[in-house]
């Protein structure tokens, strides 16, 4: 369909009306992620079917509700679950969830992800800052008529992954207890998990870790100016690294047991994110 930027701030303004309160920062989660939703102080719980214009997750482990309230006394609003073409989403479909946190007044955001270790220095329960990514799959979700009030139709995305925020990162890492890197993303359609061949590849094109979500916000936020922070959670290596299939009982495991220690760093990121 053709988007209209009144079709976005319908469901900011329902949002906005629910919540009583503008949040200054939005933290989207991923597999097996949910539990920082626990984190936030005086919540107001909206299921995302609720929601004018939203879509609806369908993904495990993804409890498909909007989360506003105060994490380290800042407001903030947070989706416990997301949304993946593998759903059976539009590429340009994937846009809706950060146009409406722009148009809700959010300042920045913070994706998280459980993704696949494709460089061998990486272990399950390591967590890797985002600093770039390859995408050779799929449309772009800005594909289409371009909406001026969020942005541009031609953008630059090399500082999509704000150094600030990824510095920021680095620094709440230090006495944190969470190992943490920084490296490149590389995006696959899924629900399939990878092919050994197709690691190998993605190892040689440069990529550090494997996932399924979090591209296609990310390109939206970049279109619309968002300040952007990318997390993802190493929860298993990726296909072809040990000599063993990959499971989802493997997946869950191992983000059960990073869960706790993951949600005091993105707490403590989220204390310090003090120039907004």
């Amino acid at each position: 369909m053709a988007y209209t930027y009144a079709y976005f701030q319908q469901s900011a303004d329902y949002i906005r009306e629910r919540a009583g309160f503008t949040p200054e920062v939005a933290v989207i989660l991923g597999s097996c992620l949910g539990p920082f939703a626990k984190r936030i102080e005086d919540p107001v719980v909206i299921d995302y079917k609720d929601i004018p214009n939203f879509l609806v997750s369908t993904a495990p482990s993804h409890a498909g509700k909007l989360i506003l309230g105060t994490v380290a006394g800042r407001k903030v609003v947070c989706m416990s679950g997301r949304f993946h073409t593998y759903e059976g989403y539009d590429f340009e479909q994937l846009v809706i969830p950060i146009r409406v946190l722009k148009c809700l007044g959010v300042r920045a955001t913070i994706l998280t992800n459980a993704a696949g270790a494709i460089n061998t220095d990486y272990r399950p329960g390591d967590v890797m800052i985002i600093k770039d990514h390859i995408k050779l799959t799929g449309p772009s979700p800005l594909r289409g008529p371009n909406i001026e009030e969020f942005g541009p139709r031609f953008f630059d995305i090399s500082r999509m992954y704000t150094p600030a925020l990824r510095e920021l990162a680095r620094e709440c890492a230090k006495g944190s207890g969470v190992t943490v890197h920084e490296g490149v993303y590389f995006f696959f359609t899924g629900p399939q998990f990878e092919t050994p061949a197709e690691i190998r590849a993605a190892r040689i094109l440069g990529g550090d870790a494997a996932g399924m979500s979090t591209v296609t916000e990310a390109l939206t936020a970049a279109h619309c100016g968002m300040p952007l922070l990318g997390l993802s959670v190493m929860v298993n290596m990726a296909a072809g690294v040990l000599d063993m299939p990959i499971t989802d009982a493997e997946v869950d495991a191992n983000g059960a047991m990073i869960a706790g220690a993951f949600s005091d760093y993105v707490e403590k990121i989220i204390a310090r994110m003090t120039d907004l």
